[in-house]
């Protein structure tokens, strides 16, 4: 299980192999061989006792900020990448295969679009043909990306860049369509959300994020040396490239909490300057649906894993192709 503990003044403690998280309401006992990994918000006391338990067990702590997105993390020392698999990257970055995989990454994530839309429309005839018009409009955009020549991912970096968001424009648009009226918002808005949609997709982007970025060093590999996204320094850009083949399952969950219409005020508050952020039970809701989905088990390349089991595969087989690039 994930251990998340966001309320306001919670603390986490060790009693022999157990955690102990200290509540308002209570403690509650929680041992250390039921979880998986723990998440933590601000406003929360961490025992030393208790990181140490963690580091013996291999379980990470990941320190999150308001939208989900970890700020930081502490992790097992057994936990490290190897030389090859690291020189390997390196060489793979700035070679013509790198170009090939980021298209292939950047297609899926467009065929993955495509898939939600169509699972999401309704009988209405108008949507129904607007859903139509998006799929096919991001089947062009799909094709356009498939066939963009290169030797290196740098040359063609800005068309990548620029298709890849007039593709997510589009798919957003036709999402956005089967949303309830009331929830229904003009523009796709990041840090901060300027409505409660965009406000879940951003905490629950930022839950895969931490996801993926463990995935990865899991695997040996270096977060912070991207293939498309290389420009932003001191960040872990590769995790950018990597979720795009993921982000779905947020959508999915997110679009699914809002057309169930069980959105109330408690869920989130509006700040001055008009921005959304979800509280407790907002995050409580859409923490326990988005690790309720990831934990189903599902076909990927021929294997019947969990979904966030699939990630940590896919992490170790880009693992082993970057060792072939010595």
């Amino acid at each position: 299980m994930e251990l998340v503990i966001n309320t306001f003044g919670s603390s986490l403690s060790r009693d022999n192999n157990s955690f102990v998280v200290s509540t308002k309401e209570g403690k509650q006992a929680i041992p250390s061989e039921s979880v998986s990994s723990i998440q933590i918000n601000k406003g929360i006391s961490v025992t030393s006792d208790a990181i140490m338990l963690a580091i013996e067990k291999e379980i990470e702590i990941f320190f999150n900020d308001k939208t989900g997105t970890p700020m930081g993390r502490i992790w097992s020392p057994k936990y490290g990448s190897i030389s090859t698999i690291r020189k390997g990257q390196i060489n793979f970055t700035f070679s013509h295969s790198a170009l090939q995989w980021i298209k292939e990454v950047i297609c899926t994530k467009i065929e993955n679009q495509q898939a939600l839309i169509l699972m999401l429309q309704t009988e209405d005839k108008v949507q129904k043909r607007n859903s139509q018009k998006a799929i096919s409009r991001l089947e062009d955009y799909k094709t356009k990306i498939f066939h963009l020549e290169g030797e290196i991912v740098s040359d063609v970096a800005p068309s990548l860049r620029g298709w890849e968001g007039v593709a997510s424009k589009i798919y957003f648009e036709a999402l956005n369509s089967v949303l309830p009226l009331d929830l229904r918002f003009a523009n796709r808005s990041q840090r901060p959300a300027m409505d409660i949609v965009n406000a879940f997709l951003n905490y629950g982007y930022g839950i895969l994020y931490g996801k993926v970025e463990s995935a990865l060093i899991k695997a040996g590999i270096d977060p912070y040396v991207g293939v498309l996204h290389r420009d932003d320094y001191n960040r872990p850009v590769l995790v950018y490239d990597v979720i795009e083949l993921y982000r779905v399952w947020v959508d999915y969950v997110v679009y699914n909490i809002a057309c169930q219409e069980v959105i109330t005020d408690e869920y989130y508050s509006i700040k001055e300057d008009g921005s959304y952020w979800l509280e407790n039970l907002g995050r409580r809701v859409l923490i326990q649906s988005l690790n309720d989905y990831l934990e189903d088990v599902v076909m990927i390349d021929g294997l019947q894993r969990s979904r966030v089991t699939q990630i940590q595969l896919y992490a170790q087989r880009l693992a082993q192709k970057l060792k072939d690039f010595k």
